[in-house]
């Protein structure tokens, strides 16, 4: 996808990679997540970090369980999302993977009700997924812009990290005013600084 026309609608971007994704087979889903991963693990700002904020993968995103076993073997304090009743997502702590049921559209996510503290916003760092990222830190998701709001809430606290493969990476990817961008992406071939000042 290196080089997508800047002018092509979010809606074809979006479908294209959905497809490209859908098509991995599980041999290099499973392989370019651990790739991807063990970079994750060496990031500074991951070492540094209070809190660590994951997402479940659906639909071959990249895996995040060996975020989790270190994050939780090292004593970070662990979030998700959860959707809330008026479609508003939140993170929320967990203790163990055990505390996570499946929601309301089939995504495993929290199952109590203990919100991100502003103690762990602090040293807080976020794993996104996404469908489409550029080297600025822009990302294009699943369409519905929960994720952007969610990030939003942050309110320019913590370090928020794009993981995809590098297929998904474009040269420039129109933003819209609401989309929120990442600090760092991470492919299976590399970790790119989007430049949006120190972390």
């Amino acid at each position: 996808m290196h080089g997508a026309v800047t002018d092509e609608s979010r809606g074809a971007l979006r479908n294209a990679a959905l497809s490209r994704r859908d098509s991995l087979a599980p041999a290099d889903c499973f392989s370019w997540s651990g790739l991807i991963q063990a970079q994750a693990l060496a990031l500074p700002q991951y070492l540094v970090s209070r809190s660590v904020a994951l997402y479940t993968p659906v639909q071959n995103e990249v895996h995040t369980n060996k975020i989790l076993e270190h994050a939780l073997t090292n004593g970070r304090n662990i979030y998700y999302p959860k959707m809330g009743e008026m479609d508003e997502s939140g993170l929320y702590r967990i203790a163990s993977p055990a505390d996570l049921a499946i929601g309301r559209f089939g995504i495993a996510e929290p199952d109590g009700a203990y919100p991100l503290s502003e103690m762990d916003r602090e040293n807080l760092i976020v794993f996104v997924p996404g469908l489409v990222f550029d080297r600025c830190g822009n990302r294009l998701g699943r369409g519905g812009g929960w994720y952007d709001r969610l990030l939003a809430r942050l309110n320019d606290q913590g370090v928020i990290v794009g993981l995809a493969y590098e297929f998904q990476v474009v040269e420039k990817l129109a933003a819209e005013k609401w989309d929120r961008k990442v600090h760092y992406l991470i492919t299976e071939n590399q970790v790119i600084d989007c430049g949006l000042g120190p972390q």
